[in-house]
C-alpha cells in the first residue's frame, strides 16, 4: 500500500466539522480575552488589593526610615576604626 493511499484513508476517517468548530471556538474565546484584557487586569489588581492592601504613605515612609537606619547600623558595625563610625553617624544626623 502506498503512502498516499494510507494518508487518504486516514483523512477520510477524520471528521472535519468538529475540528473546525473547535478552532473557531478557541479563536472566539481568545478574541474575547484580548478584547476584555483591561477589564480582567483591573479585576485581578482589585482582588490583589483585597488580599494585601497597600500601605499608607506614612507607613511606607516609616518602613523606609527603618530600613535606612538598619543599613547605617550595619555600615557602622562593618567599619574599621572609630573615625569611620563617627563619619557615618555624622552622615546619619544630616539625613
Amino acid at each position: 500500500m502506498s503512502t498516499t493511499a494510507t494518508l487518504l484513508q486516514t483523512a477520510a476517517g477524520v471528521q472535519v466539522f468538529p475540528l473546525v468548530r473547535g478552532v473557531f471556538s478557541f479563536a472566539a474565546v481568545a478574541g474575547l480575552l484580548v478584547f476584555f484584557k483591561p477589564l480582567l487586569v483591573g479585576i485581578a489588581r482589585a482582588m490583589l488589593l483585597v488580599v494585601s492592601p497597600r500601605l499608607t504613605k506614612e507607613q511606607r515612609q516609616a518602613r523606609r526610615h527603618m530600613r535606612d537606619a538598619q543599613m547605617l547600623q550595619r555600615m557602622i558595625n562593618a567599619s574599621h576604626g572609630p573615625s569611620h563610625a563617627a563619619e557615618l553617624r555624622a552622615l546619619a544626623a544630616r539625613a
